[in-house]
């Protein structure tokens, strides 16, 4: 059974046939993560348009920079594709509005592949989602921000205290957010660059 941390509500079959997810507890080596990396490519091959990889967070919180690790890591990989939001500089509540509207004047009408933090169930920690339909940034926090792209990966960073979510993702620890950057990184590379792009090998195993 599919559980979206992100999105309480029942999903109809075909929707969740549009969506896949991959947990970095188990090998990046095995048919699961294949299987993701193939519904990302098929994802990102079926638009003619010019794609762009928004990561959205803040390096002022642990479990928030992963958008702002993955925008670094795949600045790194020098994909054929733009990347907005690095630890250099994020995409955050303070400036997404004015950087959606910075590529909305530089683009014509790019295929925006969404890519943020998430907290949910202490056992989905470390599941990677890929979902159809766009990023809803700070929904976790209570905070009200554009929705963004046709197409989003999240990944469960750490559990969700109703009582203090921003707390949730202050505590996370780096290591978890690290780790899940790096296979995020290597599935996107992987996608786009194809089998064996990735020279780095990301941690395989994160530590219960």
């Amino acid at each position: 059974m599919l559980m979206w941390p992100f999105d309480s509500k029942k999903k109809t079959m075909d929707k969740a046939a549009r969506s896949c997810y991959f947990s970095v507890k188990e090998t990046t080596e095995g048919n699961e993560f294949k299987e993701f990396v193939n519904k990302l490519k098929e994802v990102l091959s079926n638009t003619s348009r010019e794609i762009i990889f928004l990561c959205v967070g803040s390096d002022r919180s642990t479990g928030d920079s992963l958008g702002p690790l993955v925008g670094t890591m795949l600045k790194e990989m020098d994909l054929p594709f733009l990347v907005y939001g690095t630890l250099e500089k994020p995409v955050h509540a303070l400036n997404i509005n004015k950087i959606l509207k910075e590529i909305k004047q530089t683009h014509n009408h790019p295929f925006i592949l969404g890519i943020d933090a998430c907290l949910g169930d202490e056992r989905q920690i470390g599941f990677i989602f890929l979902k159809e339909g766009s990023l809803i940034p700070g929904i976790a926090v209570n905070k009200k921000l554009p929705h963004v792209g046709e197409y989003h990966m999240k990944a469960v960073v750490n559990y969700l205290d109703p009582l203090s979510p921003v707390q949730s993702l202050n505590n996370t620890r780096l290591f978890t957010v690290m780790t899940i950057a790096e296979v995020m990184t290597k599935i996107i590379t992987q996608a786009v660059l194809g089998e064996g792009s990735n020279s780095n090998n990301p941690v395989e195993k994160l530590s219960r």
